[in-house]
C-alpha cells in the first residue's frame, strides 16, 4: 500500500498521522509527504528555514517517511496565492508519488492554511479524471490536527467525524511524541493539545471508540470499491 499525505506544514504530518506513518512504513508500506508551506516565517518559535528543514528530514527519517515533495507558499497566506497553484503542485505530487491513499486535513480546521490545503487536494484527487492515463487513488481520508481540527468551531461547516481507526499501540503514540519533539519549540506545556499528555489521552480516546489500545482517527471523503 502507498500513503500520499498532503499538509499545510512540517509537523502536520506528525500530529495527524505519525503514529500511523510507523506502523505503517514498519510492516513494509510507502508513505510519502507533499507539504505546501515549507518557511518558519509565522510559526511561534521560529526557527530559521535551515532549522526547520533539519528539523523535518530528521522527524521523517524516524518515521520512516519515504519522499518528500515541498512548496514554498506563504505561511497563514495561503489564501493569497491562485487556488490553481495550490491544485497544481499536489497534482505534481500525486502523478509522482503514485499513491494508492490519500490523507489530507479536514475542511472544518480553524487554521487557513489547513482549509486551503484541503480544498485543494479535494480538487487535485480528481487527476485521473482529467487526464484517464493516471492511476485513480482507492481512498481518500481527512486526518484530526490538534489544535487546529478540534478548533473547528465554524457551525456552517461540518465537524471532523472520524470512522476509519489506525490502532497504533502505546509504542506509536510514544514514536509520534518522540517524532514531534525532533521540531523543535513545536511541544507545549499540558493542557495545550500539543502537549505529551494531551496527545496520549486522544490516543487513548480514539482507541476506546474503536475498541482498541491508542489509535489514530480519520474520516473516509472517497472510497473506491
Amino acid at each position: 500500500m502507498k500513503y500520499l499525505i498532503v499538509v499545510a506544514h512540517p509537523d502536520d504530518e506528525v500530529l495527524g498521522v505519525g503514529g500511523s506513518i510507523y506502523k505503517w512504513t514498519q510492516i513494509g508500506h510507502t508513505v510519502d509527504v507533499a507539504i505546501m508551506c515549507t518557511n518558519a516565517r509565522a510559526r511561534a518559535f521560529r526557527p530559521n528555514d535551515k532549522e526547520l528543514e533539519d528539523d523535518l528530514n530528521a522527524s521523517a527519517e524516524y518515521l520512516g517517511i519515504g519522499k518528500k515533495y515541498e512548496a514554498a507558499f506563504p505561511n497563514i497566506e495561503m489564501n493569497t496565492v491562485p487556488h490553481l497553484k495550490l491544485v497544481q503542485f499536489i497534482e505534481e505530487s500525486i502523478k509522482e508519488s503514485e499513491p494508492d491513499i490519500i490523507i489530507t486535513h479536514h475542511t472544518s480546521d480553524t487554521n487557513n492554511d489547513h482549509l486551503m490545503t484541503s480544498m485543494a487536494c479535494q480538487e487535485a484527487i480528481r487527476l485521473f479524471q482529467r487526464n484517464p492515463s493516471f492511476k485513480p487513488i482507492s481512498e481518500f481520508w481527512f486526518m484530526e490536527v490538534g489544535s487546529a481540527t478540534d478548533w473547528g468551531v465554524n457551525t456552517a461547516l461540518n465537524s471532523f467525524r472520524p470512522d476509519i481507526y489506525s490502532e497504533i499501540g502505546r509504542v506509536g503514540i510514544d514514536t509520534k511524541i518522540k517524532a514531534l519533539s525532533m521540531y523543535r519549540g513545536v511541544m507545549r506545556p499540558y493542557p495545550h493539545p500539543r502537549s505529551e499528555e494531551a496527545m496520549i489521552g486522544l490516543a487513548a480516546w480514539r482507541g476506546s471508540q474503536a475498541g482498541c489500545n491508542y489509535a489514530e482517527a480519520f474520516e473516509t471523503a472517497l472510497r473506491r470499491i
